[in-house]
């Protein structure tokens, strides 16, 4: 674990729970694992529990799970992870995404048909002429507890014969917390495809 993570290095993790996720820096690394001091209280974080750990390295995002062996005050101790996963620095895991959602800007309102999904953006199919000008708010429900709102702006339009129009754009204003909870559900969604195979 010491050529991954180092000394001062900004961890965040998420537990099961998406809305006690929380962050820290590194305090010391040894052979069995890591310290961290969190910046919240660790509030839904429990000892033996699997959570995802992100953190941002200059070989782009590293990504692994692991559990909470110790807990005292706001100071943690993560056992070392089995395995890891570099995400690319600029290109988010990309996955199937099939779902009716609805872009507004203002009164307008489109309602289109998701084809994919990545923490970065996603492909929409629409009848809908849309204004490639401007930039949408999107709701994107990912469970029955989760749901992402942020603003969407286009970037490519292609229209086929038959009037229907697939557009790829690209999210903005997406919090951290929000990005971290796109980046991990489109990871667990790729690695469960990838188990079906």
């Amino acid at each position: 674990m010491r050529e991954l993570i180092k000394k001062d290095q900004l961890v965040t993790i998420i537990p099961q729970d998406f809305k006690k996720t929380n962050k820290g820096r590194v305090l010391e690394v040894s052979m069995d694992g890591f310290r961290m001091e969190l910046k919240y209280k660790p509030e839904g974080l429990m000892i033996n529990h699997i959570c995802d750990f992100y953190s941002f390295t200059e070989n782009g995002y590293l990504y692994f799970e692991s559990y909470i062996q110790a807990l005292e005050n706001n100071v943690i101790t993560i056992a070392n992870p089995v395995k890891h996963r570099f995400l690319q620095r600029r290109k988010f895991t990309r996955i199937k995404f099939l779902e009716d959602l609805e872009l507004t800007y203002d009164d307008t309102v489109h309602k289109v048909r998701t084809l994919d999904l990545s923490a970065g953006g996603m492909k929409i199919r629409t009848k809908d002429n849309i204004d490639i000008e401007k930039t949408y708010d999107v709701k994107i429900k990912l469970s029955d507890e989760q749901e992402i709102k942020c603003k969407y702006q286009l970037i490519r339009v292609e229209r086929d014969d038959s009037g229907t129009y697939t557009i790829s754009g690209r999210f903005t204003g997406l919090s951290n917390i929000d990005k971290m909870t796109l980046v991990q559900f489109c990871m667990k969604k790729d690695m469960e495809n990838l188990n079906k195979k």
